[in-house]
């Protein structure tokens, strides 16, 4: 199991992060999620012994994860770490990338493991190709292949799909998870992209600020968010009083609907006026204004602005909210 426990850091004199507590089975895949500067990056970067920290401990089993000023080079053995610049070697090819970390002792397993993965980030094609020739997200991929040639038994995956094209990013995301799911490599992903943990990570972990706000399983959090903040990690939300329905006439209490979950009315509901429509393949993402704020819909055909709309929500919603409450 890995185990932060109370860990603080900061860079200069502001605290990135402040007593964190995180315990992770292993084999499970946890995410991280939070807006950019809220210490993501950090937090694997202390996992994986990169940093050194002052307050709080790192374990994974009963061995304590000892930074820079304890190992002439930072890192341990049983962790890989896919960090942002990715690592790689830019004169040498693809496969020489990959391969190396393998033990050149055992050239046939070598190149066959090699091989197994230029396979899975669907790069065999370019195996000969330096690495300096290639394109962002295809060092992304070769850069993801290397921290699983020895399958270690912790990843961490910073952003690790960020610079792949959605062509291949939601195949490559299918195939990593399920591969590293089979292996029961425990996996901890910091990510903006709600797609790659929605149907892949066991829990999630809400950053903010430097601390963490909430830890739920993703549907919950999802499904139940208990702020705006969160809600809007998994898209377009809106907090609305919920006096929109007629069963409820309290004018105070305000949930969280997300963009998709309004229909828009001919009659009654939420009174909005239109201010722009936005074509987004299937549908139109509407903003519209409601006392002041911004609100944000989907429609199936755009609307002119300035026209006003009445929008209403299911009441099974309203009452999953209400019970997150």
């Amino acid at each position: 199991m890995l185990h932060v426990d109370h860990v603080s850091f900061a860079y200069d004199e502001t605290p990135v992060l402040e007593d964190i507590n995180l315990k992770v089975a292993k084999g499970e895949h946890v995410a991280i999620i939070g807006e950019s500067g809220c210490g993501k990056s950090t937090l694997l970067k202390i996992i994986y012994g990169l940093l050194h920290i002052k307050i709080g401990e790192v374990y994974w089993d009963d061995n304590q994860v000892l930074g820079p000023l304890y190992n002439l080079v930072p890192g341990e053995s049983y962790m890989k770490y896919l960090s942002q610049d990715f690592d790689l070697m830019p004169y040498t090819t693809v496969e020489e990338n990959v391969g190396q970390y393998l033990s050149v002792f055992e050239p046939e397993e070598m190149q066959k493991r090699t091989n197994e993965l230029m396979e899975m980030i669907e790069m065999a094609d370019f195996a000969r190709t330096k690495v300096k020739y290639l394109s962002g997200g295809q060092q992304q991929r070769v850069a993801l292949a290397r921290v699983l040639a020895q399958e270690p038994q912790i990843l961490l995956l910073d952003e690790p799909f960020s610079h792949i094209d959605n062509f291949r990013k939601n195949n490559l995301r299918r195939n990593l998870f399920a591969y590293l799911r089979s292996k029961g490599i425990t996996i901890l992903t910091a990510t903006h992209d709600h797609n790659d943990m929605l149907p892949f990570a066991d829990r999630v972990i809400v950053l903010r600020d430097g601390r963490i706000i909430a830890k739920d399983t993703p549907k919950h959090l999802y499904s139940q968010p208990k702020d705006l903040y969160i809600a809007s990690l998994f898209g377009e939300a809106n907090k609305i009083p919920i006096n929109i329905i007629k069963t409820y006439a309290d004018t105070k209490r305000r949930i969280i609907v997300y963009a998709h979950e309004f229909r828009v009315s001919q009659k009654s509901g939420l009174e909005v006026v239109v201010k722009n429509s936005y074509y987004m393949g299937g549908h139109y993402m509407i903003v519209g204004t409601y006392e002041g704020q911004n609100i944000y819909f989907n429609h199936h055909e755009a609307l002119e602005p300035g026209k006003d709309v009445f929008l209403n929500i299911a009441i099974e919603t309203i009452n999953q909210r209400m019970a997150g409450m």
